[in-house]
């Protein structure tokens, strides 16, 4: 029988049940709008309809396969950026938005670095396109959903001869007392964030995650589940710390917030989250405030 709109006894949500090409189905709309649900309903019908005629690997997005990925235990990372202040989505998985898995092409996932990473090297091409794209097309062949293909990925340059033209930020060594004249432009938040990390060498994502319970502070030892390589590992805690990470831990959960109390977004992109408290010390050094 055709799909039909529902409710069950106690519920004002609609639910769609019925059976199409031998596929039955009895889900929820999750809406109580009866004109929403109806278009879900007929949206849904035509997508079972097509599967049951082409097959489900002619008709499953991109986003879809994400999706099914993220909901089996895959990292998100890359793949979706929600960012905190519009709520605007963007990462791998909109700019692939309603893209079909079997129209892809080398060319398409080529131009997708390009635009998402103009400026970045081939190895962060690699690990923060390239991979994730990879291993949602992976899960999607895992689920016949698309044919298992052989990806090129960017090739870096060979030889003793190459010259880098782009010097990265944070290569340059600096001595404590600069680093103390600096964290000390900063307001107190910020300078927090900013001296763990002087003392710790902890990559800043690994510091916006931190908790109380990754510390051992009669040890002097923190202690990260995962790192950049998947294994997880231990950082020694320098006794300039000691004072701050014993109030930060009596305090419990998320160790470094906001002046506003508010968690640091952990993603790659650092700057960005304590950009204005950077650039502001930066400012007042040159103009010799401090």
């Amino acid at each position: 029988m055709p799909l039909k709109l529902v409710q069950r006894k106690g519920s004002d949500f609609y639910y769609i049940r019925g059976t199409v090409r031998g596929q039955s189905l009895f889900e929820s709309t999750g809406t109580r709008d009866r004109e929403v649900a109806e278009a879900i309903r007929i949206k849904t019908e035509s997508r079972l309809l097509n599967e049951s005629v082409h097959g489900k690997k002619a008709l499953i997005t991109f986003e879809e396969a994400a999706e099914s990925y993220i909901a089996s235990g895959g990292s998100e990372r890359f793949l979706i950026k929600v960012s905190p202040s519009t709520g605007k989505v963007s990462g791998i998985v909109a700019h692939f938005r309603g893209k079909l898995l079997k129209d892809l092409t080398q060319s398409d996932l080529d131009a997708a670095a390009r635009i998402l990473f103009p400026t970045a090297s081939a190895e962060t091409r690699n690990r923060q396109c390239y991979t994730p794209f990879i291993a949602v097309w992976n899960h999607a062949a895992g689920n016949q959903w698309a044919e298992v293909r052989q990806w090129k990925r960017p090739r870096k340059a060979k030889g003793t001869n190459i010259v880098k033209l782009k010097v990265r930020a944070g290569t340059k060594p600096t001595s404590y007392d600069r680093a103390a004249q600096f964290v000390a432009a900063m307001s107190p938040a910020p300078a927090q964030l900013m001296t763990a990390l002087f003392y710790t060498g902890m990559r800043p994502i690994e510091m916006f995650l931190l908790e109380a319970s990754d510390v051992n502070m009669p040890g002097r030892w923190i202690t990260l589940d995962a790192s950049k390589t998947g294994e997880p590992r231990g950082i020694p805690i320098h006794e300039f710390l000691v004072p701050l990470f014993e109030a930060l831990v009596a305090r419990g959960g998320v160790l470094f917030r906001s002046h506003k109390g508010d968690l640091y977004p952990p993603t790659e992109e650092f700057g960005g989250q304590i950009s204005s408290a950077i650039t502001g010390a930066r400012n007042r050094l040159r103009a010799g405030c401090i």
